[in-house]
């Protein structure tokens, strides 16, 4: 812990530094695999909507000491549908089925308590119309699309459009990869989903603004000098956050870890892992997108402006020349910068000679 402590303030300080910005490349293809897997898993199994969403009953059962798979058997061959039990903390099931109406929730709620072997009165039904769910849905979707509206239009004033359009490709593949995951995992997809997944949104979008203010400090009178280009500039300006973002990421993932893995997976407490499962993937995914995605996009999309290649070519032009002469990188750094030179050459005079004074003989003769 002492030697992370110690790297952590060297990069803090800017003493060492990695180059993410450079190996953009495979942080790309990593993220294009992860997402291509998501993708193929959203469409092969799909995501299992709750009943909010789809509309159908959930059964509470009291305490019982039959299994939660046993239960799950029974509630299908008493309903004919689709059925996910899930057994809580304490003792009690909590089963899920789509597609039925009052009518028929009477009939399975009757069947249940025979098969289970409690009282009928002792199991809570709760029921949700099919209509209400697709309310709840186009609200969800509204409400996420009017998200990333006022996001794009946030950071094309607060910053500018390159990094606006960065930022909503990073909120898109934070965005996908925890949906796709929800469909490999076969988690229920319910309000809390859908509540975790806008938090994780602003999350992300928080890291990735922290980086592009720094890239937006960074870049006033870039072109004016000669020893960074601004893909160089942006990735020391990721290594002065980069601290920041750990830190962060780590405190904000250990609490939704204990509702994620304690809560829901030891303590039986099915209904936090719709919430706490985006979270844990979001909040991940969201660093993950704000360091190796975000800011290599924008570096890409700046490096197609003319100024910004004018300045790589004067950049590696006067690299050529130091090499040619024999300097270090360490002599080309101790080198006073001029500023206001834009010309091909800016930068590369190493310092003024200064001529030898004239000794008091001179004065004498």
């Amino acid at each position: 812990m002492s030697k992370l402590g110690t790297l952590g303030a060297r990069l803090y300080r800017g003493e060492v530094g990695y180059d993410f910005v450079g190996k953009r490349k495979i942080w790309y293809g990593i993220s294009i695999l992860i997402t291509i897997t998501a993708i193929v898993g959203l469409a092969v199994r799909g995501l299992t909507m709750g009943i909010e969403f789809e509309g159908g009953a959930v059964f509470t059962t009291p305490k019982t000491s039959i299994s939660a798979q046993q239960a799950e058997k029974d509630a299908q061959a008493a309903s004919g549908h689709d059925a996910i039990a899930q057994k809580l903390g304490d003792g009690t099931i909590r089963i899920t089925i789509g597609g039925v109406d009052t009518g028929k929730s009477d009939q399975i709620k009757t069947q249940l308590a025979k098969d289970l072997k409690v009282d009928a009165d002792t199991i809570n039904a709760d029921l949700v119309g099919p209509s209400w769910g697709q309310t709840i849905a186009n609200k969800a979707w509204t409400g996420l699309i009017i998200f990333m509206v006022l996001v794009v239009i946030y950071l094309a004033i607060a910053f500018e459009w390159r990094m606006a359009v960065a930022a909503l490709i990073a909120l898109i593949h934070d965005l996908t990869i925890t949906v796709g995951i929800y469909a490999l995992v076969g988690f229920e997809v319910t309000p809390g989903t859908v509540i975790g997944l806008l938090t994780i949104l602003g999350y992300s979008l928080y890291d990735t603004v922290v980086v592009f203010d720094g890239l937006k400090e960074g870049q006033k009178g870039i072109t004016k000098q000669t020893r960074l280009t601004y893909s160089e500039m942006a990735n020391k300006s990721l290594n002065g956050t980069l601290v920041r973002s750990i830190n962060t990421t780590v405190v904000a993932l250990l609490p939704v870890a204990g509702l994620l893995f304690i809560g829901g997976g030891v303590l039986g407490a099915g209904m936090l892992n719709d919430i706490s499962l985006s979270l844990f993937v979001g909040l991940a995914a969201g660093a993950y997108s704000s360091i190796f995605i975000a800011t290599p996009l924008v570096a890409d999309l700046k490096e197609t402006m003319p100024e910004m290649k004018a300045l790589k070519k004067r950049v590696l032009a006067k690299r050529a020349a130091a090499a040619a002469k024999g300097e270090t990188e360490e002599q080309q750094d101790a080198a006073p910068l001029d500023e206001d030179d834009d010309s091909e050459t800016a930068g590369a005079v190493v310092g003024q000679r200064r001529q030898p004074s004239r000794n008091n003989r001179g004065k004498r003769r």
